[in-house]
Order: C-alpha cells, then structure tokens, then sequence
C-alpha cells in the first residue's frame, strides 16, 4: 500500500510540475531565464539626437539640417513665399497666413547651398537670370539649389548658382532678376527666414551636415565610447538577458556605405556578439532605419521627414537584401537570439498587405539559414490594431510580435496624475497582453517601454511605483520586455541611471519567480512522497 501510495504521490508531483511549466512561455538560448529581460542599445549604431544632442554641436548653420522646415516672408510685400496646391505649379509670394503651401523642406548641400522640397515632394526650380521660380522638379540638381545668405533679424537672400538673387515682384511673383547685390534694408529680395521645425537629427542630418571626413571622425569615437564591453558587465550584473542592437540598413554596405552614410557600424555590431557571448547575453538586432525611411522619423534616418520606403519595390527588395546580409553573417553565432524585421512601420504610410507581404519574404530568408533564431514582427505606430499582425500567417516557428508601450507621445497621457497612469497599466496594458497571450499567436514582446512619463512633479517613490507597475505586467509578456534605452541624456530614460539612482527597482527576475514556485512545490511534493516511509 505504501509503495502505490507513493507511486500515485510522485505521479501527483509530476503532474503538478507539468502545468505549472506549461503557464511559463520559454525563450530558447538564453541564460538564467525563461524570457527576455532586455535592454535597448538605442543611439548607438543609429544616431537619434535626443539621446546624445552634443554629438551635433560642431555643425556649422546647425539649424539648417536636412529636413529644416522654413517659411520665407518678403519684407517689402509682407507676404509669404508659397506654392499653391503644395507644389506642381509656379511659387507665388502672396500669402498673408503661412500653412503648409508656404513650408519648405530643406536638403543641405553644403553649409550655405540648398535645395527647397514642398509639401507634396516637388523641388523649387529656376533654369537661369531672369527666370520665374516654380515647384516642379521631381528631383534636385544644380537648377534646384540655392544660396542662402544669413543676416540678423532672419533676414535672408536667396541666390542661384549664376548669381542672380530672387526677389518678390510687386505682382507677385518670384523671379531672379534682383539688379546688383542687394543690401540688407527693406529691398524686393530681403526676405525674413522662420525656422518652423528643426526636429530630424538622425544620421542623414550628422552626416551630411559635418560633411564625410569630420562625421566619419564624430562617429568614429562615439561608437567605440558610448557603449562598451564594461556596459556588457553591468547589464549581465544586474539580471539582463538579451540586448536590442538597432542597426541601419547602410550596415550591410560596410565599409563603404552609399553616401552620405558612414561606415564603421558593422565593426561595432561585431564587437557587440563578441561583448554578449562573454556575458551570456544573446542579441536581437532590430533593422531600424529602411531604406527610404518606413516612417519619416530621424531613428529611421529619414532626410526630410517623407516615408518613401513603401511607395518602392527597390526599398523592400534593399531591405530584404540586409536582413539577409544580417542572418547570413550572425546565423551561426552563439549570441544571436533573433532578428527584427523592421521598427516602427508608419500605419498613416505603410499600408498593411505592403507590410506583410514584406514581414513573410523575411520571415523566410531567416529560416533559409536558422531555423531556431526568431523572427520579430513590429507593429504599425499610430491609428493600427496589434491584432492586425497577430492574426496574420506570417511564419509558424519562433514568430515573435513586438509591441512598444509608452505612457507618452499622445494628447491622452497629457493631463494623467501618478496614480492614472499605473492604473492605465493595469487596466488596459495587463488586459492587452492577458488577451495576446491567450490567443494562438506568435510569442508577445514588448521591444520598447520606459520609466518616464508626463508626469512633471514626480517624486523617486512615484517613479519606482511607476516602474513597479510597469515590470509586474510587462514580465507577463510571452516573450519578455526590453527598456528604451541603455543611455540617454535625459535622465529617466536611461537605464543605467534609473538602476544606479534607485529609480527602477527590478527586483527578482520572472524566471527567478518561477524557479522559487516550482521549487516550494517539489519540496512539498519530496515531502509528501516521503509520508509513508515517516
């Protein structure tokens, strides 16, 4: 009797331990876990600005990048330089209010020349002296670029590349017929310059603004500084698991990437893989700018703010073309945990059967050399339903859905106290990822959070409540999390201050949780094993 008794105990023990592993989602490969505990190594291998705005400082004309929205107003006229329908037809100076007809997108040619794109992508052009300037070049050349002369008070001329300057007509218009060399009173080819937005400081913008030979210089000692093996250390002592590498499409073009970007980011990539394998940390490398750019942004290293990367069948072939240069040359690395296909697609500019066709053509080049690396599919950012990826057959193994959770970047989060937004964690956040990972989908990862919000008053208690919150749910996640970003100039975004400064509180990881749970059950079911033989 005994020995049944014991039979069915340890039965009754197996039993026990088989459905509480089966409620832990397992990430295959890493250490110390069953889910990703991660970090992003954001503004590293593709620069954002925000996250290390010195890196622009010795720029000439600084806030006049690629990208720089401006608006010119005649001074004699008091009107504003415009092209009516947004481009596509002559540009007028007789607009009393500006708006989007009367914003130019600069591209930066040099410290002084520029070209002048419209809201709807047509370039200012003048064929010579004399000549009406219209909005009607598809693409820029020497015809399309001009000189802007700076002076106090914004005021500005603008001259083409004979010499001539533009001014405003009494009737009008804008031709390039100045007589002589203007002065800088009030005279028909004095215009004052708005900057009305200076908002992209991506790689485009560092590049092209400091010029190949001084960029390569500034990139150069900021990828072998900003992050370093000694950074691998920290994350690895403090219980992270996975890093989050975003790299730019130019990396599979290293050393001599198309122009203007900068070589040298493959090297780093590199290094990364060495610095994690002797950590026991796997990588995810995370395409994050395309080529064309998928969502106007500066961390899609975007040129002017348009998303071009759908409207081309050449930028999805080129962005395919990298994810296979990346899996080819990392498949086989011990430090590879998966690969992002790409961050952040534009829902108002990326259409979704463009975005899953693309997710499945990569899904299947990752498979075409491992079959146990994931693949990472992000979701569309603004107006798009995470659900719209989920329910779509991308790939059936090792699909990963990344979703990026901000308490942020909406007018909603803006008048939230503390105790709001831990609640939205919990009511709406929990409720998100319990529904995700209750359903026959990939595996659920949120790529992107942070421990900052609108909340301008916070105390530190606030912020590890916050914090808290945010890691109690976000550890529910089937796939695990990853923080934005390792370092940052602002203070709360960053990871390695948040951890030094007792902001964010990790305290045990999930898989520790889970380790201490199952072990408490083995020893009650050792001991209850053991009853009859007491």
């Amino acid at each position: 009797m005994g020995l049944v008794f014991t039979k069915w105990a340890c039965t009754l023990f197996l039993l026990c331990c088989c459905l509480i592993t089966s409620g832990v989602y397992s990430v295959k490969g890493l250490h110390g876990g069953f889910k990703v505990r991660g970090v992003n190594l954001g503004g590293w291998l593709v620069i954002e600005g925000w996250i290390k705005p010195s890196l622009f400082d010795g720029i000439a004309n600084g806030d006049m990048l690629d990208g720089t929205e401006v608006q010119f107003k005649s001074v004699t006229l008091q009107k504003y330089v415009s092209a009516e329908n947004g481009g596509g037809m002559n540009v007028t100076v007789d607009r009393d209010v500006p708006s989007s007809w009367e914003t130019f997108r600069l591209w930066r040619v040099s410290e002084s020349e520029f070209q002048f794109r419209t809201s709807q992508g047509q370039f200012l052009t003048c064929d010579g002296g004399g000549c009406s300037v219209s909005a009607t070049a598809k693409s820029p050349s020497t015809s399309e670029t001009y000189e802007i002369q700076r002076h106090e008070e914004n005021r500005v001329h603008i001259k083409i590349k004979n010499g001539d300057f533009l001014q405003a007509t009494s009737g009008g218009q804008l031709t390039a017929n100045y007589p002589g060399e203007p002065g800088w009173d009030d005279n028909a080819a004095t215009f004052e310059m708005t900057i009305v937005a200076n908002d992209l400081h991506g790689d485009y913008q560092l590049a092209n603004g400091y010029g190949h030979d001084l960029a390569k210089d500034v990139l150069r000692r900021h990828r072998n500084s900003f992050i370093t093996v000694d950074d691998f250390k920290f994350l690895f002592n403090h219980g992270i698991n996975t890093v989050r590498i975003p790299v730019g499409w130019w990396i599979a073009f290293d050393p001599d990437p198309p122009g203007p970007f900068i070589g040298g980011s493959l090297e780093a990539l590199d290094n990364a893989f060495s610095w994690a394998q002797d950590y026991d940390i796997r990588c995810i490398i995370d395409l994050h700018a395309a080529p064309g750019s998928q969502n106007g942004m500066e961390h899609s290293a975007s040129r002017d703010g348009f998303t071009g990367w759908p409207t081309s069948p050449d930028y999805i072939s080129e962005s395919l073309l990298v994810i296979e240069f990346l899996v080819s040359r990392y498949a086989r690395h011990p430090a590879l945990l998966g690969i992002e296909l790409l961050n952040e697609p534009s829902a108002a500019t990326v259409s979704l059967d463009t975005l899953i066709s693309y997710y499945k053509q990569g899904y299947q080049i990752v498979r075409k050399y491992s079959s146990s690396a994931y693949v990472i599919v992000c979701q569309r950012i603004g107006v798009a339903d995470p659900l719209e990826l989920y329910k779509a057959n991308i790939g059936s193994d090792n699909l990963v859905l990344d979703l990026h959770f901000y308490n942020l970047f909406d007018t909603f989060f803006v008048n939230m106290s503390v105790g709001d937004n831990i609640q939205y964690i919990y009511n709406s956040r929990e409720g998100q990822l319990q529904a995700f990972n209750n359903s026959n989908g990939p595996l659920v990862f949120i790529g992107e959070w942070v421990n900052e919000w609108n909340v301008t008053s916070g105390s530190q208690k606030d912020y590890q409540d916050f914090g808290r919150a945010q890691l109690e749910v976000y550890n529910a996640a089937s796939f695990g999390w990853c923080y934005w970003t390792l370092k940052n100039d602002r203070e709360h975004w960053d990871f390695e201050w948040n951890i030094r400064n007792n902001y964010l509180q990790l305290g045990n990881s999930p898989s520790k949780q889970n380790f201490n749970t199952l072990g408490l059950l083995a020893l009650a079911c050792t001991w209850f094993c053991l009853l009859p033989f007491l």
